[in-house]
């Protein structure tokens, strides 16, 4: 079976920081093919019509990745604000500009301030990302009504 709309593709992936070459993630991952926005459209766009065991890699520039640092969404806290065990690397949520909630990294603790960024860790980033296809079928007639994969390596409920 070849990659279409409403099959459901696994990938074995390596996403790599394009400027540097250095690793940030690899593993698995299944995803809907067809727009529904569960992987990069530039991936989408080239696994189209492809099958198992075709191995592709593909740049993607930072407005097709995660998209630019917004500097709006840095936030410096009064760390008595938080519960003694805010810890860098941790998230929480709280309202972003629009007033609609979002998930902030807590970035780093400087004295009495914590510093909070709404930023995806890759926003800003230009990325590599190589794959190959390890199976395609069809999707499901509810992860085409949930808009993802179920099971494997996809989404549980």
């Amino acid at each position: 079976m070849n990659i279409d709309k409403d099959t459901a593709v696994t990938l074995n992936y390596t996403l790599t920081d394009a400027a540097t070459g250095k690793t940030l993630d690899s593993g698995h991952v299944a995803y809907l093919h067809g727009g529904y926005d569960n992987i990069f459209a530039k991936v989408e766009a080239a696994l189209q019509g492809q099958g198992a065991g075709h191995a592709a890699t593909v740049e993607l520039a930072v407005g097709d990745a995660f998209g630019e640092r917004d500097e709006s969404l840095v936030r410096t806290i009064p760390k008595s604000e938080f519960p003694p065990s805010v810890k860098v690397g941790g998230q929480l949520q709280g309202p972003g500009p629009d007033g609609q909630t979002m998930v902030f990294h807590v970035a780093r603790i400087k004295g009495p301030e914590v510093h909070l960024d709404g930023n995806h860790p890759l926003a800003g980033k230009a990325l590599r990302f190589s794959c190959k296809v390890t199976e395609v079928r069809a999707a499901t007639p509810e992860e085409i009504a949930h808009r993802h994969v179920h099971g494997g390596h996809g989404h549980h409920h």
